[in-house]
């Protein structure tokens, strides 16, 4: 297909200004179009394509395929490229069909690399003590197994193994320039594979490092951003003089504006506006937008960081070695600190600041608030605040990723057998508690924490209504799921299918599965039976797509707990009695949600609209602003939730009485 060039190409390529160290070594596809290549140097191999079409930029401005005032060496060009004024050089580096480099300073690869692929992220332990390897394919399920159980110390040892010789059948002297990229007003870019459909725009520097991009979900960096040593995976976008170092950004994220980020991995959907991370692990929608907010050595997902959130890694003894965990939908109130090591559970509020060592995992949906130099926590409180389930609303919608090939599996379930499970413990926590410290006790202390009375007596209340509220939606999804009819006893359809479920469960950024089935993953990895990383995406997928299976699995235990029966004991009458006690807690909490909604529309909140008005032209305003009451849409679907439960309630009640005969 490439030809040398002939004698008459040779003289009219350097009359157009080029020159090259030997001819022999610059091959072409023929036709040449000789117009089409002026004012360049060829050093070693070169290869070029043919220069036909013409690229339309914005305004209708046309510009030509072909190279031009550039420097080449060792490059191959492909068909209707547009390669012009390269102040400095391109130096080894295939260069896909249709791409536009335009006024770029350097563009080269030096050396061998493997592009990003292999580095190690000192991730949580700024000292390295959980680094994780990245890698174009990893996800944050796999990151945080590798980051988090180092206990299997031979299971992580061959998980970074694998990962290691992907790295390098990654590494090569020659980077790749997908087809149909965008490259221009860029200074540096060197050891970097950018993939296609790519968009890259004044950019400072990047180095050592590979974008992941696809035409259905095209990346881009913009102005003034500085990358070294990272992986960008598809659909993401780094802009605005963002500065990331030894990081992985995963698929459908953000990070702009002046972001700060160094030994950091972001998941799928994350966002970093202003502010500053080092040594994070951010999963699936960790969401920080502010200029003074710096999450340090954490561990986040579902998250909103509040501006002037910080945190402290280490205590002027061994350095920066502690971490912290905020378990999925925690959010952080403005000016809040948080004195690492912490764990704090799942859906909570945290604000002001905590300088004790807390440990809130088994109290989910809390609130956690600093007064007079104490923890306070407010267990089970923020199950009834709309804004939770606004925000368990938004997430699906927020997804951002285009690629078909989904990198991470993400469970946005509010309710699970994993903040069940800790709803469970929770409840008993607290009425051990309250056994122990009397029920007259003002306060109560637990992990660092004091809990008031009347916040633990709603705890154990709001816990109730949330256990019973899942318990009831996985046996009413169980009753539709078996076709429940009269050729079946309740034992049948109650009886699970699976032997997967039972006891713990976690969250590994994202997936929710028993954590029997993570250890049987450690188990089979220590045992080489996985042994790639296909087999691993597999075994992830499963896990994930077998969910409500093992979910059954473990409401069905929770079941024959709450009821204090085994399956075979239990009767139709008895899931008559759980569905209707169904009914009133989602009708219970869904008042709460009615009375935390209708706070966004008191007295106080119109204080600021209406300045320059009387009180008619304030409420005038605060309508013409944030509508009504009666029209609000979340408010609205709030009493249509109401009515659809209660409804629901009333079918399954008389489908399970019809057949109560069978029985």
């Amino acid at each position: 297909m490439y030809e040398n060039l002939t004698p008459n190409q040779i003289e009219e390529l350097e009359n157009n200004g080029c020159t090259s160290s030997d001819w022999k070594k610059v091959l072409v596809k023929q036709p040449l179009d000789c117009t089409r290549i002026r004012q360049v140097q060829f050093h070693g191999n070169i290869r070029l394509g043919l220069f036909e079409s013409q690229f339309i930029l914005k305004n209708g401005i046309k510009r030509d395929s072909g190279i031009y005032c550039a420097t080449l060496s060792n490059c191959t060009i492909g068909d209707n490229c547009r390669i012009h004024n390269i102040q400095n050089y391109i130096a080894n580096y295939t260069i896909e069909n249709n791409v536009r480099i335009e006024s770029l300073n350097t563009l080269e690869v030096e050396g061998e690399t493997s592009f990003g692929n292999g580095v190690k992220v000192s991730v949580l332990d700024e000292t390295g003590g959980r680094q994780v390897p990245i890698f174009d394919q990893l996800s944050a399920h796999l990151a945080y197994i590798i980051a988090l159980y180092r206990h299997r110390d031979k299971a992580i040892l061959e998980l970074e193994n694998i990962i290691q010789k992907y790295a390098e059948k990654q590494k090569s002297s020659v980077g790749v320039i997908g087809e149909w990229t965008i490259i221009e007003n860029c200074k540096e870019i060197k050891n970097t594979k950018v993939g296609k459909y790519s968009t890259i725009t004044n950019a400072h520097r990047l180095s050592n490092g590979t974008i992941n991009s696809v035409k259905k979900a095209p990346v881009k960096i913009g102005s003034g951003v500085i990358a070294s040593n990272f992986i960008v995976a598809s659909g993401s976008e780094i802009s605005d003089s963002a500065i990331v170092d030894r990081c992985f950004i995963g698929q459908g994220c953000k990070l702009s504006k002046h972001y700060s980020a160094e030994n950091s991995l972001f998941f799928a959907n994350c966002q970093g506006y202003h502010g500053e991370a080092c040594s994070i692990f951010a999963g699936p929608y960790t969401v920080t937008h502010h200029k003074s907010t710096l999450l340090i050595a954490g561990l986040y997902s579902f998250m909103n960081a509040g501006s002037g959130s910080n945190q402290s890694n280490h205590m002027y003894k061994l350095g920066p070695i502690h971490a912290g965990i905020m378990q999925r939908g925690s959010k952080t109130a403005s000016d809040s600190y948080i004195l690492w090591p912490a764990k704090i559970g799942p859906f909570t509020l945290v604000m002001g600041r905590h300088y004790k060592n807390s440990d809130t995992s088994d109290l989910p949906f809390s609130y956690l608030i600093e007064k007079n130099d104490e923890s306070y926590l407010a267990p089970a409180v923020n199950i009834k605040s709309v804004g939770t389930i606004r925000d368990a609303v938004k997430w699906p919608k927020r997804d951002k990723r285009t690629d078909p090939n989904k990198l991470d599996l993400v469970n946005c379930n509010l309710l699970s057998p994993f903040t069940i499970n800790k709803m469970y413990n929770g409840r008993s926590i607290l009425k051990q508690l309250q056994a122990v410290s009397g029920m007259t006790s003002e306060s109560y202390h637990y992990m660092s924490t004091k809990i008031t009375s009347k916040s633990l007596k709603r705890g154990i209340h709001l816990y109730s209504i949330g256990i019973t509220k899942f318990l009831g939606n996985s046996v009413i999804s169980r009753l539709h799921k078996m076709n429940y009819n009269k050729e079946m006893t309740i034992q049948e359809v109650l009886k699970p299918t699976s032997k997967y479920g039972k006891g713990q469960w976690v969250d590994l950024a994202g997936l929710i599965t028993p954590k029997e089935v993570v250890t049987n993953f450690m188990d089979k990895i220590e045992q080489k039976e996985i042994k790639s990383l296909k087999q691993i995406k597999s075994y992830f997928e499963d896990a994930h797509n077998n969910y409500y299976e093992y979910e059954w699995t473990w409401a069905a235990d929770l079941l024959e707990k709450e009821l204090n029966k085994s399956l075979e004991e239990i009767q139709v009458s008895d899931v008559i009695s759980l569905v209707g006690r169904w009914r009133d807690s989602v009708i219970e909490l869904d008042k709460m949600l009615y009375n935390d909604a209708k706070k966004e529309f008191t007295l106080s909140s119109r204080t600021g609209f209406g300045p320059d008005g009387d009180d008619s032209v304030q409420i005038k305003d605060f309508e013409q602003v944030r509508g009504t009451f009666e029209t609000n849409s979340v408010v609205n679907e709030i009493i249509q939730h109401i009515h659809r439960k209660s409804k629901l309630a009333s079918d399954v009640i008389d489908q399970l009485k019809e057949h109560s005969t069978k029985v």
